[in-house]
């Protein structure tokens, strides 16, 4: 063998093996890539839940105001009808009756739609922080893909630990969604 033979199988032999070194890295890479995806699609799930909760918090809070209203109305035809002189007793008795049973029924509904839509507000929340914590585990896993993904530039192994430590955090901040109620 000549001594450019020789050499040219060492550089071959040392170019292999720091393709070996960085096939863990690229699957490091590829594997954050997808936690990224599904962390994308979980936190927009969660965002979307957020709002659509919301939407239903307002609605019933609509409902709440609709109730009130007629309430109101009902205690001034009440009180209109208790100042104006009237020719039939018995009839006026009975539609100022009426409208007490009717003014009790929203005050009621009003009591029942109040709690529904704190319940609701409750929800948006609850949503909102679980989205949170997937916009934080997104971003940190982006970050740790990004750091790993400097190891195939400068093949220093501690980008690539760096990357798995914002990796691991941003796993743990997706994964603590679990621990919210």
């Amino acid at each position: 063998m000549e001594a450019n033979e020789v050499q040219e199988l060492q550089e071959h032999a040392e170019h292999g093996s720091h393709e070996s070194m960085l096939r863990p890295v690229a699957l490091t890479m590829t594997v954050l890539a997808v936690l990224v995806a599904v962390t994308t699609v979980l936190g927009h799930r969660t965002h979307t839940e957020a709002v659509l909760d919301q939407n239903k918090a307002t609605d019933m809070w609509g409902e709440f105001q609709a109730q009130n209203i007629r309430a109101y109305d009902a205690e001034l035809h009440i009180k209109l009808t208790e100042i104006l002189p009237v020719t039939d007793k018995a009839a006026t008795a009975k539609d100022v009756d009426d409208r007490r049973k009717d003014q009790a029924r929203w005050e009621e509904k009003m009591a029942d739609e109040s709690k529904e839509a704190k319940a609701l507000e409750g929800e948006v929340k609850a949503a909102e922080a679980r989205a949170d914590r997937f916009d934080l585990g997104e971003a940190l896993l982006e970050i740790g893909l990004v750091i790993t993904s400097v190891t195939l530039l400068t093949r220093k192994r501690i980008y690539w630990y760096f990357g798995l430590v914002f990796s691991l955090g941003g796993i743990l901040s997706a994964a603590s969604v679990l621990l919210l109620k």
